[in-house]
């Protein structure tokens, strides 16, 4: 299978999560702004050179982001964040954002709520949502579990690997390492720009030393 994705040694397969895990400052967000455009770097995206592409370039091409901070439009109702997030065209928008409201209850709960309205929780799903509108090929997470509670962290990462199974790729940067893992395929921990672990997600769960590589050591 060709990768979706591939920057230096991060390569990220379609219908696969790799968890991309570190502490503060170890270069994940970084590394996705790459990917995104926002930095120079050689990016293969969908088996093509995508360095010289900007930013929108590339999300037309198949690529959503979910930054840190659950960035959405504070004034604007939830189903206007949606409809604010497409380029599809009217019809098309409007059926994508019916299904987006089917997939996240809790939006479609109150979908002309305004989004400074909404819970911690409620404004991270509407930000996975409007990443999801136009129907990326890769999605970039950046830190989405981070102020959620346990059952809401737990509800996230089951949607997100449900949305693998129609070859979604997902890149999934997380502090949380247990948590990222338990729900991805791959996992890479990154210090100081560098990768200095990789392996399954079930191997790196289990090594005594990812507490250590994820605080900035060096591999064993």
């Amino acid at each position: 299978m060709s990768a979706v994705l591939e920057i230096g040694e991060v390569s990220v397969e379609a219908g696969e999560i790799v968890a991309l895990l570190g502490g503060n400052g170890a270069g994940k967000t970084t590394l996705l702004e790459t990917v995104l455009g926002f930095h120079p770097g050689r990016v293969m995206l969908f088996g093509r050179d995508a360095s010289a592409l900007a930013v929108e370039q590339r999300i037309g091409l198949g690529v959503g982001y979910v930054p840190d901070g659950r960035r959405v439009f504070a004034g604007l109702t939830v189903r206007e964040n949606l409809e604010a997030a497409s380029s599809l065209p009217a019809r098309q928008r409007r059926q994508r954002l019916d299904e987006m409201l089917a997939l996240f209850p809790m939006l479609a709960e109150r979908p002309e709520a305004r989004a400074w309205l909404l819970s911690g929780g409620q404004q991270q799903m509407l930000a996975l949502a409007r990443a999801l509108m136009d129907r990326p090929k890769l999605l970039l997470l950046d830190e989405p579990t981070l102020g959620l509670a346990p059952v809401v962290v737990a509800d996230l990462l089951r949607r997100l690997t449900a949305m693998t199974v129609d070859g979604t790729a997902i890149l999934l940067a997380e502090q949380r390492a247990a948590l990222a893992l338990a729900a991805a395929t791959r996992g890479l921990v990154l210090s100081r720009g560098q990768i200095v672990q990789s392996g399954p997600a079930a191997a790196l769960a289990a090594d005594s030393s990812l507490a250590d590589l994820m605080a900035g050591g060096k591999a064993p």
